[in-house]
C-alpha cells in the first residue's frame, strides 16, 4: 500500500492517522482509504515464471488512464479467466495455466494496475471490474473464472454486472466488501472513526448514490444472479483471509456452492497445490456431475509447503 507504506513504519502510520483523525476526521479518512489502494511494492518473478509468460500472447488493455497486460495461453478456444489477488500477479497462476491447457483450455490472465509488469501505483474494485468486463468482451463466455483473494470479490462483482462464466473458482477468497476496510483497520492499528470516514468515502466518491453498496458489492449478494456452480477452497489456517470468507459465501449459495478446506497451504502455497490444481481444473471439466479424487469433506492436509512466499510487508496483507 504505497511506497510510503515501505519506508514509514506501521507505527509511524497508524500514529500519524490516528492522530489527523482528532483534528480532520474526513481528511484522515480519505489519506487511509487512499493508503489501501496502493500495493506495497510489486510481487516479483519467480524462478520459472519467466519461461512461463514467454511462452503466453501478450495484450494490453486500459484503465482509467493505466496500461494493464494481460496473457493467453492455447488458441483462444475455451477460455479461462485467471484472476489474481492483491499484491500478486498472473504468473503466480503458473500451476492451473499448464493444467489447463493440458485439458485443451486457454488460459487468460492479467496484472492489474500496480501489480506485475502493468502501469499505475493503485487500482480497486472498480478497475478489476472493467478489466474482466473488456476481456470477456473480448472473449466471449468464459469456460470457468479462476480466482484467489481479493479477485474473488471482484469476479463476483463483475459476474453481476454482465460478465458470463459456466463455472466459478474461488481460493482463499474475499466475500464480504465491508471486510476489506475490516482488516485494514486491524492491521494498522486504527481507531473506529477512521474506517467510519474510509467507508463514508467510499460512499460519497467511489459509489455516489448507492446505499446498498455494502451489501450489493458483497460476492454473497443475490445468487441467483450468478447461476454458475461454485467451488471454493480455502485453508483452514489462512492467515490474510479467514476461512469465515468463503464459509459466508457458501451458506449464501447452498447447494450452489461447495467448499473445499485444506490444511497447512496457507493463502499463498494452495495455489501451487497439485490436489487443489487437479480438483479444480476437474470441476471446470467435468462439472458438478464428477468429483474429482480430493473433493472430499475433510480437510486436504499438506505438512510440507508446495511454495514458500517472502513474509507480507507492513500493509500488504490486506488481500
Amino acid at each position: 500500500m504505497t511506497a510510503f507504506v515501505q519506508t514509514v513504519s506501521r507505527t509511524a502510520l497508524r500514529t500519524a492517522l490516528n492522530a489527523t483523525s482528532f483534528l480532520a476526521p474526513r481528511l484522515a479518512g480519505r489519506a487511509a482509504f487512499a493508503v489501501s489502494l496502493h500495493p506495497a511494492g510489486r510481487s516479483r518473478l519467480r524462478p520459472g515464471e519467466s519461461d512461463l509468460l514467454a511462452d503466453a500472447r501478450i495484450g494490453q488493455l486500459t484503465v482509467h488512464g493505466k496500461s494493464v497486460v494481460t496473457h493467453q495461453w492455447g488458441d483462444g478456444s475455451r477460455p479461462v479467466l485467471l484472476v489474481h489477488g492483491w499484491r500478486s500477479r498472473a504468473a503466480r497462476f503458473g500451476a492451473f495455466v499448464t493444467a489447463l491447457r493440458e485439458q485443451g483450455y486457454s488460459p487468460i490472465a492479467f496484472d492489474a494496475p500496480a501489480h506485475g509488469a502493468s502501469s499505475g501505483r493503485d487500482t480497486s474494485i472498480v478497475e478489476y471490474r472493467e478489466i474482466i468486463r473488456q476481456l470477456h468482451a473480448e472473449h466471449g463466455r468464459f469456460e470457468a473464472v479462476i480466482a484467489h483473494s481479493f479477485g474473488v470479490l471482484a469476479t463476483f462483482f463483475a459476474l453481476r454486472d454482465g460478465v458470463e462464466a459456466r463455472r466459478v473458482v474461488g481460493i482463499g477468497g474475499v466475500t464480504e466488501f465491508g471486510w476489506i476496510i475490516d482488516a485494514f483497520r486491524t492491521l494498522l492499528g486504527l481507531r473506529e472513526r477512521i474506517a467510519r470516514d474510509m467507508r463514508g468515502y467510499v460512499e460519497r466518491i467511489m459509489f455516489p448514490g448507492d446505499p446498498d453498496i455494502w451489501r450489493r458489492l458483497n460476492a454473497s449478494y443475490r445468487p441467483e444472479e450468478i447461476g454458475a456452480p461454485v467451488l471454493l477452497f480455502h485453508d483452514e489456517h489462512d492467515d490474510t483471509v479467514p476461512l469465515g470468507q468463503s464459509r459466508a459465501l457458501v451458506r449464501a449459495y447452498g447447494e450452489g456452492a461447495r467448499l473445499v478446506v485444506t490444511r497447512g497451504l496457507g493463502h499463498r502455497r494452495i495455489l501451487a497445490d497439485p490436489e487443489v490444481v487437479a480438483a479444480a481444473v476437474d470441476f471446470v471439466h467435468q462439472g458438478r456431475q464428477h468429483a474429482a479424487p480430493g473433493l472430499s469433506d475433510e480437510p486436504v492436509v499438506r505438512d510440507e509447503p508446495v511454495v514458500r512466499d517472502a513474509a507480507p510487508r507492513p500493509g500488504s496483507a490486506v488481500l
